[in-house]
């Protein structure tokens, strides 16, 4: 960055003082939090294991930045929230994130430019996807310290709009633009994998396959563990609850209402409808029986919340193999799956996971893929890192605008590099407590297979 030798601006005075302005600050960032980021990703290794799912063609004799480099230049750029790769072609020249990156903050060792990141996102292919796809679930799965005992996986479909002639783009009539239509599977707060697909598809395609590659990883790791999958009615599909059956995994999903199953609840509706006209209060009752679509190879149990409201009947049906008593499988199970809409909501208007403005198919995927990685980061951030503080429940935006955005000048010398934080930074103390906890973080190896 230029050290500017300008003549000083002058204001209007500020009393009997007068004000002036220059430009000789010295290399100065809005982002001086960034090293947060960067200690956080060296011990998930993040940065590192999505680089190593993408083979690299370039010639290194020629190459200026490494292919891990522009990773994680794009990770640490969506977590401070710059949200296009245009933000690069000024950003590349800021002195923390070229610290964070790997570089120093001399004028000649500049980041990639966003030419330079698009060309990363126009290269790659299906089979590098796949691998970041299952580094994902690896890393999901040594983010447990502890074995566990039962994992629930969330699976449910969001949409992307798209603003051009995007490959694989189509008008979906529910969401009524034209959008992508990615596939996210949580466990509570976790993100374990996401998956673009184009829109004019069923809700639940690709979910075996998803499921089948995490049963594999899962079991692997952890032979005995009880793994219930969860999801909406657009996953209540024949072909994935048999699986599911023969493979000993437990599921539960919304089921869509028509008339038989209204009339095989009709008892419960009937009665939930009674006692509100008795009582003028809102009314619940639960009850269950089986139940089979034509499509089904077996009956099923169908558990049926019948509830009645001022404004009338707001029936629920749901399908699942789990045992237990109807209002507890509906209360305590089905309904916490509510939670994962509002992660999908972080990753994609927090961290930008619905900046689907690439021409490629494939590179919209690889955006996924970088979102999804800034959500990872943060989520640690806030689960681990933030535990038992005043952000440990803190959105993405609101844990950049406390704990990363902090005005610093960085200076770097022959030895070493300094970052002169702020003096009116407001969160000193928990700045200094989140430094000593990455300290005391141990190397976290993601498990492969």
């Amino acid at each position: 960055m230029t050290e500017c030798t300008t003549k000083a601006m002058e204001f209007s005075s500020v009393g009997k003082k007068d004000l002036a302005a220059d430009f000789r600050g010295g290399k100065l960032t809005s982002d001086g939090g960034v090293v947060v980021l960067r200690d956080v990703d060296k011990k998930l290794g993040l940065s590192k294991i999505l680089s190593d799912c993408i083979p690299d063609p370039r010639d290194q004799r020629y190459v200026k930045h490494s292919q891990k480099e522009l990773i994680a230049q794009r990770i640490y750029g969506i977590v401070l929230g710059y949200e296009d790769l245009n933000d690069h072609n000024e950003l590349r020249k800021d002195p923390a994130l070229k610290v964070a990156a790997g570089r120093g903050t001399k004028d000649d060792e500049d980041l990639g430019s966003a030419p330079t990141l698009c060309r990363l996102e126009n290269r790659i292919d299906r089979k590098a996807l796949w691998k970041m796809a299952e580094a994902f679930a690896d890393m999901f799965i040594s983010s447990f310290p502890i074995p566990p005992k039962q994992l629930t996986l969330d699976f449910d479909a969001s949409d992307t709009e798209t603003h051009g002639r995007q490959e694989k783009r189509f008008f979906h009539g529910y969401y009524d633009h034209y959008c992508y239509l990615p596939l996210f599977v949580f466990c509570g707060s976790r993100l374990v994998t996401a998956l673009l697909r184009p829109a004019n598809i069923d809700a639940s395609l690709y979910s075996r396959v998803v499921l089948k590659m995490l049963l594999k990883k899962l079991r692997r790791r952890w032979p005995h563990i009880r793994i219930v999958v969860r999801g909406d009615s657009g996953f209540c599909r024949w072909p994935l609850m048999r699986w599911c059956e023969r493979r000993g995994i437990k599921y539960i999903f919304g089921i869509g209402r028509n008339e038989v199953l209204k009339r095989l609840g009709a008892d419960w509706i009937q009665e939930a409808g009674k006692e509100f006209e008795e009582s003028g209060e809102k009314q619940r009752i639960f009850g269950e029986f089986r139940y089979a679509a034509k499509t089904w190879s077996t009956e099923r149990r169908v558990i049926v919340k019948a509830e009645h409201l001022s404004k009338g009947a707001n029936t629920r049906f749901i399908v699942t193999n789990l045992t237990g008593h109807p209002q507890e499988l509906y209360d305590n199970v089905y309904c916490k799956r509510g939670e994962m809409e509002n992660r999908i909501k972080e990753h994609q208007l927090g961290l930008f996971g619905d900046r689907m403005s690439c021409h490629k198919f494939l590179s919209n995927q690889l955006r996924l893929f970088l979102a999804a990685a800034a959500y990872v980061l943060v989520e640690y951030i806030r689960r681990v890192i933030l535990a038992g503080t005043e952000l440990a429940c803190a959105q993405a935006e609101t844990i950049r605008l406390k704990l990363l955005k902090i005005g610093a000048r960085v200076v770097e010398s022959t030895r070493r590099i300094v970052f002169h934080l702020a003096g009116g930074y407001p969160f000193k103390e928990l700045f200094e407590k989140v430094v000593g906890r990455i300290m005391r973080l141990p190397q976290i190896a993601a498990a492969t297979g």
